[in-house]
């Protein structure tokens, strides 16, 4: 019986990586981020990421984001999916709707990936 290793998202790989700052990733680590990134390279996702971290009590559903987008429900619902999958949002279903709040330590962990550039 063979043990393999576990899959982690990529935002427990960013959470797993030093600072691109001090030591170059490995292969591995950027083939297991970037999709993380490629999600916060949509112009609409990163928009809706900022929207449900601003929104009052932290957290919006669709119908509260739809407004801010010349897009349908399902565009939204579908870029608010691909965001979710990455780990960047939590989700939970009430009633019909579906809310959304940031994944704190997700943004942190990208904050620390970065770790200072700039500055």
């Amino acid at each position: 019986m063979s043990k393999s290793l576990p899959l982690l998202t990529p935002v427990e790989t960013v959470a797993c990586c030093s600072p691109v700052t001090r030591e170059p990733l490995s292969a591995d680590a950027a083939v297991r981020i970037s999709p993380l990134l490629k999600a916060l390279a949509d112009p609409v996702r990163l928009r809706l990421l900022s929207l449900v971290a601003s929104h009052a009590d932290g957290e919006a559903c669709v119908c509260d984001l739809q407004e801010a987008f010349d897009l349908s429900q399902p565009t939204i619902s579908h870029h608010l999916k691909v965001l979710h999958e990455v780990g960047l949002l939590e989700r939970s279903k009430r009633g019909v709707w579906v809310y959304y709040r940031v994944q704190p330590a997700a943004l942190g962990d990208l904050a620390a990936l970065l770790g200072g550039v700039g500055a």
